[in-house]
């Protein structure tokens, strides 16, 4: 494989899912990234901005299955995971899988789950597998969550722990779309049309062949060090009772390298870093005082500010 099939893979998918999703390349890009890195993605945003439509819409042009699961404080465990249930004609026991074997499972507005029903899924994020009843079923090779929650209401939600906050890669607002392209969107034919009519542009065996190759894109010492000066720095900080996670690390280094392969590079640079570290780790952190998302993204930024960024001399 070359450094062009990931260029090639990025831009379809981002074109197949703009003919349904107005104005969010960056976002799907995002997205695109963190599926090709066999991750997990925490959407928090208001209604109404199209959190589903565009994970509907990656799925379609992904070629993997979909399912979502509206959680609510009365939703079990076996509602997610599936249960044995006994098959009269047989006369056995038999599996019937729940809505998380999917390739993409859209996990909306999961902090209204109580916490044992958030915790089905740690398993299945952690270690695609789900055990149910002590036997272990494994889940497509594909699988991603991509979750929902809303940062303004608190009424009737659980809060997401610190250890499931770490279980995913990046967490992102979609925002809302500039007025031109609301006006268009307002405009044209539903949105549910135009997705129904889209084709898969990817496979996941590609998915697969191209994320097994994401090692090959170098990252250098320096660059490695700028990494750990900022994982440490978290670490450090007064703002900060926990730093990020040594799963936070690796999840930098491997979103960094498919960032900089979409970006045609066979190499990561300073600027990689620094441009998804707010996406990949500011989730991750435990604030001293209680603060509010966009107060807390602005702590971080401010903490990513002051860690030097190193010059070096880069390939070309």
């Amino acid at each position: 494989m070359s450094i062009q099939d990931y260029v090639s893979y990025r831009n379809r998918l981002v074109e197949a899912c703009s003919k349904a999703i107005v104005g969010k390349e960056k976002e799907i890009t995002l997205i695109a990234l963190c599926y090709l890195c066999g991750g997990h993605i925490l959407l928090e945003d208001v209604p109404g901005t199209g959190k589903t439509m565009l994970f509907r819409a990656f799925s379609k042009a992904s070629g993997g299955s979909f399912k979502r699961i509206q959680f609510t404080p009365d939703v079990m465990p076996s509602d997610v995971t599936g249960i044995h249930f006994y098959h009269v004609k047989t006369g056995e026991f038999e599996f019937r899988p729940g809505p998380v074997f999917a390739d993409m499972v859209l996990a909306d507005e999961i902090n209204r789950a109580t916490p044992r029903t958030q915790s089905s899924l740690l398993e299945a994020m952690a270690e695609n597998q789900v055990s149910v009843d002590g036997v272990t079923h494994p889940m497509s090779q594909t699988f991603m969550v991509a979750a929902t929650q809303n940062p303004i209401e608190s009424y009737g939600t659980f809060p997401l722990p610190e250890a499931q906050m770490d279980r995913f890669m990046l967490r992102m607002k979609l925002g809302y779309m500039r007025r031109e392209e609301e006006i268009g969107v307002a405009l044209r034919r539903d949105t549910a049309d135009i997705i129904e009519e889209l084709e898969p542009v990817v496979t996941p065996q590609e998915t697969l062949h191209l994320r097994a190759g994401l090692d090959a894109v170098e990252i250098s010492p320096v660059v490695m060090g700028y990494i750990m000066d900022i994982i440490e720095k978290t670490r450090q900080d007064s703002r900060f009772n926990i730093g990020a996670s040594a799963r936070g690390t690796i999840a930098l280094c491997r979103t960094a390298r498919a960032y900089a392969a979409f970006d045609g590079r066979s190499f990561v640079t300073p600027d990689d870093i620094k441009t998804l570290a707010p996406y990949v780790l500011a989730h991750r952190l435990h604030y001293r005082t209680a603060v509010e998302s966009t107060q807390a993204e602005s702590d971080f930024l401010s903490m990513l500010n002051e860690v030097p960024v190193p010059t070096e001399e880069l390939p070309v």
